[in-house]
C-alpha cells in the first residue's frame, strides 16, 4: 500500500510539473517577427530563443545568440508577422460554464453566502468548448472566478488557469489565486425604490444589511479562529477558517466584486479591518474615489469596458473612459470583462475591450499592458506571464497586426513553448457550413 501511495504521489507530482512547463524537447528560435515585449522596447526583426517552455532570450537582430543546452534550436521565421505576449483574461467563468442557459451545463457557484473553502479549480471542465475559442483569439491564460448566490456573498477561492492541458490539475497555474467576495447593491436609489411596494422596500433593504453583516463576521470568525489554532494547535481544524489563512495574512489577494461608491468603500473598510491585500473587481466608480484608492495602491480590475453606465446622469461613454480616468490618476488597474456565465462565450472578445478604453482616451500601449503585463502584476505572476522576458514562460501569439484591431488575425498560439491547433467549434462550423452540400 505504501508503495502504490508513494508511487501515486511521484506521478501526481510529474504531472503538475509539466502542466507548468509543458516544453518542447528542442529548443525554440524566432526570428523576423516584430516582437512586442510590452515591458521593453519593441524589437523589430528580434530573435527569441525558447528552451523547456522558457524565454531564454529577447534580442535585437544583430544580438550574438547564447548557446543552448542540448540540441540545436528549431528555427521559426516569422518575417512579417508580430509576437505578442498572450493576454490574460482577469476575470471570467471560462472553464465553469458551457452553455448558460443550460442548467446542468453551469457549475458557477456554491449555494449559500459563506464559502470561502470552495475551490474553483476543481470544477473547471478542461474539456470546455470555450477555452479553444478564447485561445484562438489570444486568451492564452485566465482568473477563473465563482460565483455566488444571489445578494453577495464569500464565493470561494479563484483559479489562475492556462488555457492549455487535459485536466484541471494540468490547466492550473494557481490553484488557489484570489478569494473572490461579492457585495450585494448598495446603491438603493429612490427611484428604484419608489417602484417597489413598501413591504419590499424594507425587505431589499434589510437582504442588503443582512447578507453584509455575514460576510464581515465571516471575516471576524476565520480571523479569532486562527487566533485561536496559533495559541492552541490541538483545536480542531475548520477547512471554512483554515481556507482563509493566506488572505488574512495579506499573501493573497482578495478580490471584491464593487462597481458602486459605496461598495467601492465598503470594500476598503474590510481591507482595513482585516488587513487584506485587496483588489477591486467592477469599479465603474472607481474615478470617484481614485486619489483613495492610489494612495491605499488597491489596484482595479475593470469589469468590462463595452457597458452602460451606472448612473442615469453619467456620459454614455462613462465605462469606455473608466481605464484612461484610472491611469491619469496613478491608480493600479487592468482591463478585464464582466466575469458573469453569459460573457464567458465572448471572452475572446478581451482585446477590443481594451480597444475601446484606447479610443477614449486610454495610450495604446497601456491599453495592450492592461490586458497583459498590469494583470500579471496584479495577479501577483509578473515572473510568469505577461511580458516576452527571459525567465518568463514562452506563452505568445503570433499576428498579422495588431491584435487590437478587429481585423487582425491571430495565426499561431504558444503556451509554455508548446504549439496549440488554434482551431475551435467555431472554426469547424464555419468549414462545415462553407461546403456545399453533396449531391442527392
Amino acid at each position: 500500500m505504501r508503495a502504490a501511495a508513494l508511487f501515486l504521489a511521484t506521478l501526481l507530482a510529474a504531472r503538475l510539473a509539466a502542466a507548468q512547463t509543458p516544453a518542447e524537447e528542442a529548443p525554440l528560435l524566432v526570428t523576423g517577427a516584430t516582437l512586442h515585449t510590452v515591458s521593453g522596447p519593441v524589437l523589430e526583426g528580434g530573435r527569441m530563443l525558447v528552451e523547456r517552455g522558457r524565454i531564454t532570450a529577447v534580442l535585437a537582430a544583430d544580438a550574438p545568440l547564447p548557446a543552448t543546452r542540448g540540441p540545436a534550436p528549431r528555427v521559426i521565421d516569422l518575417a512579417g508577422k508580430h509576437v505578442y505576449p498572450g493576454f490574460i483574461a482577469a476575470n471570467t467563468a471560462l472553464g465553469l460554464t458551457e452553455v448558460a442557459s443550460v442548467a446542468a451545463t453551469v457549475d458557477h457557484a456554491e449555494a449559500g453566502p459563506v464559502n470561502p473553502h470552495a475551490r474553483a479549480v476543481v470544477a473547471i471542465n478542461a474539456d470546455s468548448e470555450l477555452l479553444p475559442v478564447a485561445r484562438a483569439n489570444g486568451v492564452l491564460s485566465a482568473l477563473v472566478l465563482p460565483g455566488t448566490a444571489p445578494g453577495g456573498s464569500i464565493a470561494g477561492r479563484a483559479a489562475l488557469i492556462q488555457l492549455a492541458g487535459r485536466t484541471w490539475e494540468e490547466l492550473a497555474l494557481e490553484p488557489e489565486a484570489a478569494l473572490q467576495v461579492v457585495l450585494p447593491t448598495m446603491r438603493l436609489g429612490r427611484e428604484r425604490l419608489a417602484a417597489l411596494p413598501e413591504p419590499l422596500q424594507q425587505e431589499y433593504t434589510r437582504f442588503a444589511a443582512e447578507r453584509l453583516r455575514r460576510i464581515e463576521e465571516a471575516f471576524g470568525a476565520a480571523q479569532d479562529y486562527l487566533r485561536a489554532r496559533a495559541a492552541a494547535p490541538e483545536l480542531p481544524a475548520d477547512q471554512r477558517w483554515e481556507s482563509m489563512r493566506p488572505y488574512l495574512a495579506g499573501q493573497r489577494p482578495v478580490f471584491v466584486l464593487a462597481d458602486e461608491l459605496p461598495q467601492i468603500r465598503h470594500a476598503l473598510g474590510l481591507a482595513e479591518r482585516f488587513g487584506l491585500k485587496l483588489v477591486i473587481v467592477g469599479g465603474a466608480d472607481a474615478w470617484r474615489i481614485a486619489d483613495v484608492l492610489r494612495e491605499r495602491r488597491v489596484p482595479v480590475v475593470i469589469g468590462g469596458v463595452l457597458e452602460l453606465p451606472t448612473r442615469r446622469d453619467e456620459d454614455i461613454d462613462a465605462r469606455y473612459a473608466l481605464a484612461a480616468r484610472l491611469h491619469a490618476a496613478g491608480v493600479e488597474f487592468c482591463i478585464a470583462r464582466n466575469g458573469d456565465v453569459f460573457g464567458a462565450a465572448n471572452e475572446r472578445n478581451l482585446p477590443y475591450e481594451a480597444a475601446s478604453a484606447a479610443a477614449h482616451g486610454l495610450p495604446r500601449d497601456e491599453a495592450l499592458r492592461a490586458i497583459t503585463l498590469y494583470p500579471a502584476r496584479i495577479l501577483g505572476v509578473a515572473d510568469r506571464l505577461g511580458a516576452l522576458a527571459p525567465g518568463l514562460l514562452a506563452s505568445f501569439i503570433v499576428t498579422d497586426g495588431d491584435p487590437l484591431e478587429a481585423g487582425t488575425r491571430v495565426e499561431r498560439v504558444f503556451i509554455a513553448g508548446r504549439e496549440l491547433d488554434t482551431g475551435n467549434r467555431q472554426t469547424r462550423l464555419t468549414e462545415k457550413y462553407a461546403r456545399p452540400p453533396a449531391p442527392r
